[in-house]
């Protein structure tokens, strides 16, 4: 059984950030096709006013010629974030941004999800060791660290 944390400072400390090796990119159709999403087996799904939204890897798209903008690596945080914690997104999100890196999250049950630029992944998943090893560094000067 998972153990949510809410708590920001051990969140960041514990986020274990993972580089997945694929390619995503992220596809509107009009409505939803049962048939095209099982065939295509989405990662994410998401209803907007405008269309349907599937985040595909990225050969599954050019081998159906779906149109894509840009292409994008998924660095999965591995902590198990309460879906209440306050801070975790902002936290993250400021790091990349201080780095000129856009970041697009999805937020599961389970864990967070940020989809960034292929060509500024590493760098991405570097900016957000840093911020991991900063909340180590903190805690461990914390008078409650035992």
């Amino acid at each position: 059984m998972y153990v949510s944390i809410k708590d920001l400072d051990i969140l960041l400390s514990n986020i274990e950030p993972v580089l997945d090796e694929r390619n995503f990119v992220f596809c509107s159709f009009p409505t939803i096709d049962w048939k095209i999403m099982y065939e295509l087996n989405p990662i994410g799904i998401f209803h907007e006013k405008e269309g349907v939204t599937f985040i595909l890897e990225q050969q599954d798209a050019v081998n159906k010629k779906i149109h894509y903008q840009s292409v994008y690596r998924l660095i999965t945080l591995n902590v198990h974030s309460s879906l209440d914690a306050v801070g975790l997104t902002a936290a993250f999100s400021a790091k990349l941004a201080e780095k000129n890196i856009s970041a697009n999250v999805v937020t599961a049950y389970y864990h967070d999800h940020i989809f960034v630029p292929e060509e500024k992944a590493e760098q991405a998943l570097n900016a957000i060791l840093e911020l991991q090893k900063g909340a180590v560094s903190k805690l461990r000067h914390s008078p409650f660290f035992f």
